[in-house]
């Protein structure tokens, strides 16, 4: 754990509000030295996907030539959103090191409770409804996939 990290990200989110954008902001470690970084680019890239964390960690993992960051820390501005913590998930960070709550963000207009309040509902009965068309025609997708000899399993 290093202050210093966490220090970096929040100096990188206040430069990111001072241009335009979005007060987060995320530094991937590794060995005691940053790896990558990435700012809030949602506004500034018309991208709904561009949170800090999933930005540090496609830098990061374009840096590294590899899929996962075992062995890296991820410090943030902000408690993840359930998108970023799927992200932080699939990309195996080490540990995940944060500043401010999901009550801080909230409080200053971000709140995504509503997203895990969604995830517990049926799927026809969520916001944005959802609703299974052709699994037979497309479990043929994974059946290819599972017989594949050289795939490489994440």
């Amino acid at each position: 754990m290093s202050e210093d990290f966490m220090r970096r990200a929040i100096a990188l989110a206040l430069e990111n509000i001072e241009y335009g954008g979005g007060p987060f902001a995320s530094v991937i470690a590794r060995d005691g030295r940053i790896v990558a970084e990435g700012v809030n680019r949602v506004t500034a890239t018309n991208d709904p996907t561009a949170h800090a964390e999933v930005v540090a960690i496609r830098a990061a993992c374009s840096a590294l030539q590899t899929f996962q960051l075992l062995d890296c820390d991820l410090y943030t501005t902000c408690e993840p959103c359930p998108m970023c913590l799927g992200a932080i998930y699939w990309a195996h960070t080490a540990r995940v090191f944060y500043a401010c709550t999901a009550p801080d963000a909230a409080a200053a207009g971000f709140d995504d409770a509503f997203i895990y309040d969604e995830l517990k509902l049926p799927h026809p009965a969520r916001r944005i409804p959802m609703a299974g068309l052709l699994r037979e025609e497309g479990i043929t997708v994974f059946q290819k996939w599972s017989s594949k000899p050289d795939k490489t399993p994440y």
